[in-house]
C-alpha cells in the first residue's frame, strides 16, 4: 500500500524545533564514543559518486563545519522520530530488484535499499536544521560479511547510528557492525576510512 511520505515528512518538519547554527566546538573527538578516522581519503562508493554527479549541489563542501551537535532531549526525540518515520514509510527493496543494477543511490519513492534510507534521513534532518557536517552516510560490514549503509550522526554524546534494520538509535559501538568508511565532515563528496579495531562487536539483542 502506498503511503503519502511527503505529507508525513511535512507534518514531522512542522513540529521540528528551529536549530541555530552551532559553531565548531572543542568536543573531544578522540573519545571512545566517536569512531576514529584515518588520515587521507578513502575510495568513494560507486553509487555515491554517481549520486554526486547527478546532484552536484548536494555534494558541495560544507560552508561551516560543525564538529558535533549538542544533543538536547528534544533533538534526541527528533532523531528517534526521523528514524521511525523513514523506516516505516519506505519498503526495503534491493537495487537489483528495483532498478536492475548492482548499486544505485537515490532518494526512495516508497521503496529503496539501505543507502536510500540513509539519504532520506539525512535530507529530513538537514531540512529540520541539523548541520550537514554532522550527518554522515557510513559504510559498515555486517556480521555475515555483507556491506550495509547507515547514517552516522555526530553529537556531543558520541556517534549515533540511524539504521533501517533497527528501530533504535544506538551509539556506534552498540551496533553489530564493523565500521569501514564514511563521508568527510567538510566535504560530503569525499570519504575517509574509519578505524574500528574492536575484536567483538555488539550483539543484535
Amino acid at each position: 500500500m502506498h503511503r503519502n511520505t511527503k505529507a508525513v515528512i511535512a507534518a514531522l518538519l512542522s513540529l521540528a524545533i528551529g536549530l541555530a547554527a552551532v559553531p565548531a566546538q572543542a568536543f573531544d573527538l578522540t573519545n571512545i564514543a566517536y569512531v576514529q578516522t584515518a588520515a587521507g581519503g578513502a575510495s568513494i562508493p560507486v553509487g555515491h559518486a554517481e549520486f554526486c554527479a547527478t546532484r552536484p549541489a548536494e555534494c558541495q563542501p560544507n560552508a561551516e563545519v560543525v564538529a558535533a551537535m549538542p544533543l538536547t532531549p528534544d533533538l534526541w526525540q527528533q532523531l528517534l522520530n526521523v528514524n521511525t518515520l523513514i523506516n516505516t514509510t519506505v519498503v526495503p527493496v534491493t537495487d537489483e530488484d528495483l532498478y536492475q543494477v548492482a548499486e544505485f543511490w537515490t532518494y526512495p519513492n516508497g521503496y529503496g535499499d539501505c543507502e536510500d534510507f540513509a539519504l532520506a534521513k539525512r535530507r529530513v534532518l538537514i531540512e529540520a536544521g541539523w548541520p550537514a557536517s554532522t550527518l554522515l552516510i557510513t559504510v559498515v560490514r555486517e556480521t555475515n560479511g555483507n556491506g550495509h549503509a547507515v547514517l552516522t550522526v555526530r553529537t556531543d554524546r558520541g556517534d549515533l547510528v540511524l539504521d533501517n534494520q533497527n528501530g533504535d538509535v544506538r551509539l556506534w559501538s552498540d551496533t553489530p557492525y564493523q565500521f569501514i568508511k564514511r563521508q568527510a565532515q567538510d566535504k560530503p563528496a569525499r570519504w575517509v576510512d574509519m578505524i574500528d579495531t574492536r575484536l567483538v562487536v555488539a550483539s543484535t539483542n
